[in-house]
């Protein structure tokens, strides 16, 4: 149960991350910085607040709580990256050290409780927390982005119009055990 579990936790954040990842690809660098106005967030500092966010979540987060003294979470919302790469670097870091802190779990310590704000949580609640906070900050990049790209951008899912064709093929083949992140991701290792 534990290995299915964190199997498939595993697969849905390398899903998220091909989204935000995709969508980047989309943008040219003032895209990634564009604000709808000043009180809303440009896509550079959602970025920000989900690397800071998975910095003091992962971070050892079987000995510490997951919001450390160091973070400043405020700061998170300043929009002080200014390049394309610097957004990557702080992007590729955060997932660094989530999938790090994910391979560190295993039969022994999967039962351990962790904090976050001294709440204790389960390893799958405290995993389902980030997971569903991180869903929510890449669907406002993909929705950002989008609005950006207008009739430039390239889906990410199933085409408008393409249901259903998707489903006939879907249909089409026996039922099986899968993940239904595996042709998402499949096609990102064939490119």
């Amino acid at each position: 149960m534990m290995k299915n579990y964190m199997d498939s936790a595993r697969k849905q954040f390398e899903y998220y991350k091909m989204l935000g990842d995709k969508s980047f690809a989309q943008l040219s660098e003032p895209e990634l910085f564009w604000q709808y106005n000043e009180s809303s967030n440009s896509i550079g500092i959602i970025v920000k607040h989900l690397w800071g966010n998975m910095l003091s979540r992962w971070t050892d987060f079987l000995t510490t709580d997951g919001e450390k003294e160091w973070r400043n979470r405020d700061t998170e919302f300043e929009p002080d990256i200014n390049t394309k790469a610097e957004l990557l670097e702080k992007w590729e870091a955060g997932w660094r050290c989530l999938f790090t802190a994910l391979d560190s779990i295993n039969e022994s310590n999967f039962n351990q409780l962790v904090y976050i704000r001294n709440m204790g949580h389960t390893l799958p609640e405290a995993i389902n927390r980030q997971m569903a906070h991180y869903a929510y900050h890449i669907g406002q990049i993909v929705f950002i982005a989008r609005m950006i790209k207008d009739q430039q951008w390239k889906s990410l899912s199933i085409p408008k119009g393409n249901s259903k064709v998707y489903n006939q093929d879907k249909f089409a083949k026996p039922k099986r055990k899968a993940h239904f992140t595996d042709e998402f991701l499949d096609k990102e290792d064939n490119n």
